[in-house]
């Protein structure tokens, strides 16, 4: 297969070869097309349970309101220089 880039594209592969974050343009160009096909395909609904907990943190007790964070944070290291 041949691929005709435009010279900006065609610059920084080989800017990001000679900086040996890959040995060649072509596996630059691999590398880049797979990583941009997981991005297609992850839809995130591995990431579901991890924001619901999250979610649900502060209102078991376990977060600090704004006010709470800044009185600990003001105790702890002394008023803001503003």
């Amino acid at each position: 297969m041949t691929i005709t880039l435009p010279r900006e594209q065609q610059e920084w592969l080989e800017a990001q070869v000679a900086a040996g974050h890959y040995d060649s343009v072509e596996q630059a160009v691999a590398s880049i097309v797979a990583e941009h096909m997981l991005l297609e395909i992850d839809d995130l609904a591995w990431a579901k349970p991890l924001v619901d907990e999250a979610r649900e943190s502060p209102a078991g007790g376990e977060g600090l309101s704004l006010e709470e964070y800044r009185a600990r944070m003001t105790e702890r290291f002394g008023e803001p220089e503003r």
